[in-house]
């Protein structure tokens, strides 16, 4: 499952370095990803390589050890992501972690609509970023201050859409796949789609394919890894 030395014992093996692929469960943390491997490696040095979402399922790549300090270059790689858009309800989080607005009518659109709508996020864009994610504003994170009630007015930031594909229309459900650039926030994109078309929409699933050359085809599910974990001496 890993590339162990079998000379050497866990904690020696973790602590040299090693990269997990994991499938991330639905409405865990990536933190509580991270935790949940450290505690069972028992090193403190133990990261992720990019947040994904509770609702949002898929890659997460883990770091151990001296791999920790390839994170920053795993960011910065290209992903891939698949899910779906639900057209005609609006979310102040633009997905499922608050509730949806009332829904307004969406079967007037075509897939011509669709389509001119998602040629508007092909390429390089700007794009702001939720009031409910992590960044940090004066130092404090913005969905802290966006909770409390705070007016926030954050920045649009320069990313890359390199292929959005819709593959599945049943409205008013869009499924899509896109490969993206460091700092695209899908849900934003779920946003600004639903508001091209008029009609606003939020991110209703997730799932993270792709970062650079992994794939979570070849990630390992969690409660497996845990369990082979522990088997380790």
């Amino acid at each position: 499952m890993l590339n162990l030395d079998p000379e050497l014992s866990k904690q020696e093996n973790f602590l040299a370095g090693q990269i997990l692929l994991i499938d991330k469960p639905l409405e865990w943390t990536s933190f509580d990803v991270v935790k949940k491997v450290r505690n069972n490696i028992r090193i403190k040095k133990v990261g992720h390589a990019g947040t994904l979402d509770p609702l949002a399922t898929g890659l997460l790549i883990i770091c151990t050890g001296k791999k920790t300090k390839q994170i920053e270059q795993f960011m910065g790689q290209e992903k891939e992501y698949t899910g779906t858009f639900t057209l005609g309800q609006t979310t102040p989080t633009y997905d499922l972690e608050s509730e949806p607005s009332a829904a307004v009518q969406t079967s007037h659109l075509t897939i011509t609509d669709l389509e001119s709508a998602r040629d508007r996020f092909l390429g390089t864009i700007n794009q702001v970023p939720p009031i409910h994610s992590a960044i940090k504003v004066d130092g404090k994170r913005v969905y802290e201050l966006a909770r409390k009630g705070e007016d926030i007015q954050l920045k649009s930031r320069q990313v890359v859409i390199s292929e959005f594909e819709l593959t599945k229309v049943d409205l008013p459900t869009v499924e899509f796949r896109v490969v993206c650039s460091k700092g695209t926030y899908i849900r934003s994109l779920a946003n600004d789609f639903g508001e091209a078309l008029g009609v606003g929409a939020h991110l209703s699933s997730l799932r993270r394919t792709r970062i650079g050359q992994f794939s979570v085809e070849n990630a390992h599910q969690l409660d497996q890894l845990v369990d082979y974990l522990k088997q380790l001496t």
